[in-house]
């Protein structure tokens, strides 16, 4: 049996908390945040603008080798400027809860992302997790800490 795996990150932002709010709990600005090599492309047509409980976001991701694969979450919670949930309901993961939290603080805003997750395979996903995929996620979340900083400066 595979473990649940932990990836938690926090990064300042100098913007309003309404301002983060608007940019993150939108579908369409994901992209803008993710790797061009993850070749991530939102294919669900009737998701919605903002984030909302029962959403449904379908894409596709090419995290290993180029290869597509499909993979659908549902955001499960949102608290309106102060937090939202998404869980995978189809795709690479046993399973995926990742949790986006907002908080306004001196000067701007700290976002705090918790990441639980599991890799099937057992043994063999724990292994895979080792070689690749702990490194792979990381650096997913290292180009978005950039790509903010970038954007809004730190």
């Amino acid at each position: 049996m595979s473990k649940v795996y932990t990836l938690q990150t926090e990064q300042f932002i100098p913007i309003s908390l309404a301002e983060a709010w608007d940019f993150f709990s939108s579908p369409a600005n994901l992209a803008k945040i993710t790797p061009a090599h993850m070749g991530f492309n939102i294919i669900s047509k009737h998701h919605g603008e903002k984030m909302y409980a029962g959403q449904i976001i379908e894409y596709t991701v090419k995290p290993l080798l180029g290869i597509p694969l499909y993979w659908m979450t549902e955001i499960t919670h949102v608290q309106e400027g102060a937090y939202f949930v998404d869980e995978q309901r189809f795709g690479p993961y046993i399973m995926w809860h990742h949790q986006h939290h907002f908080k306004e603080v001196t000067g701007g805003v700290m976002m705090t992302d918790i990441v639980h997750y599991k890799i099937p395979l057992g043994f063999l996903g724990d292994i895979a997790h080792w070689l690749f995929v702990k490194k792979q996620l990381q650096g997913i979340f290292d180009f978005r800490f950039k790509a903010v900083i970038d954007k809004w400066g730190n």
